[in-house]
């Protein structure tokens, strides 16, 4: 996120890295980094550095519509990010377990804190690789993943084939006909949503319909990162890592792919032959799908709740038209329209 939330105090971290993880912390920089995460850059008395993440349980559908299946969800996610690290895949930028061994702690109702180790390196550009290279070696990296999905089967979350955020994204579509009052956005959002509002209605039928197909899959479900997109893969030397776990869950290997394989064959067949695995179709469809429609919902939500005008709501407005947009192409697209 562009900016810390507003009701966070920053300097409680000093108190709670020092009682949850024993870091003594001398410095503490805010990262505006990322899009659905508090991030900031904290250093020891002995000049150590640390990433630190706090998370809005109120901002999480996909683990859960409450707080508490939201921590529970997020609890589970970076227990099956630490495992897999332990498991061997270096490459996984797990969190660092608090002095009882949790990886992530409860900051009052809201929010959560977790600590990950500083990772000195460069990250890509969301949406895009720049090169089949690139993609070829984030599909071997997912390949590993997925074929690690013994050591983490009985503690990873499978995830839900329906949409996050889809109650409240449907309480807007059937709201447009009155104003929207949360703030600068609101009325501008809820027209951009009102010009595409069959389309978007289309598009969560189109869903429903796939879903159905992707759900006979199941033997064929993998752990999967769930966003690795350029812009959770970092370079750190001559290596990648793929950062944000928080989305990792059981899932068919498309949840990932869909994301890395290009217009050619290639990369599919090099997940072939790691794995045995052939790409299925209706599931990278499915995935694609499913991501802008949960996009389109979470920035929904944003705009239709009280806010200021802020880098982040005006990146929420903006994903909110190009969402829009995609999504008419995609039922365009499928002759569903």
């Amino acid at each position: 996120m562009r900016a810390p939330p507003e009701e966070f105090e920053p300097s409680a971290l000093v108190e709670l890295l020092a009682d949850g993880w024993g870091f003594e912390v001398a410095a503490a920089d805010y990262a505006a980094v990322g899009g659905g995460s508090y991030h900031w850059v904290v250093r020891d008395l002995e000049g150590n550095r640390g990433f630190v993440t706090v998370d809005d349980l109120d901002r999480k559908p996909w683990l859960g519509e409450t707080r508490e299946s939201a921590f529970d969800g997020l609890r589970r996610a970076f227990d099956t990010a630490v495992a897999l690290r332990d498991s061997g895949l270096g490459f996984v930028v797990a969190p660092v377990p608090a002095v009882r061994a949790e990886t992530v702690l409860r900051v009052g109702p809201r929010y959560t804190i977790a600590l990950f180790p500083f990772v000195d390196g460069q990250a890509g550009r969301f949406g895009r690789y720049d090169s089949a290279a690139e993609r070829t070696a984030v599909v071997t990296m997912l390949a590993g993943l997925h074929r690690a999905t013994p050591a983490v089967d009985s503690i990873a979350r499978r995830i839900d084939l329906d949409l996050p955020g889809r109650r409240r994204l449907e309480s807007g579509l059937r709201e447009l006909n009155g104003a929207w009052s949360g703030g600068p956005f609101s009325e501008p959002a809820r027209r951009a949503l009102a010009g595409h509002a069959s389309e978007v209605a289309v598009a969560l039928a189109l869903a429903d319909r796939l879903a159905v197909d992707v759900a006979r899959l199941r033997a064929s479900w993998v752990v999967t990162h769930g966003e690795p997109h350029a812009a959770n893969v970092m370079w750190a030397g001559e290596s990648r890592v793929l950062v944000d776990w928080d989305t990792v869950a059981l899932a068919p290997p498309e949840r990932d792919l869909w994301m890395v394989v290009g217009d050619t064959a290639q990369e599919a067949t090099l997940y072939a032959d790691a794995t045995g695995h052939r790409l299925d179709q209706v599931a990278v469809d499915f995935f694609r799908l499913r991501w802008d429609l949960a996009d389109l919902a979470a920035f929904t939500d944003v705009l239709r709740s009280p806010h200021r005008r802020s880098a982040d709501t005006v990146k929420a407005y903006d994903g909110v038209t190009k969402c829009v947009a995609a999504l008419s192409s995609c039922v365009r697209a499928s002759g569903e329209s």
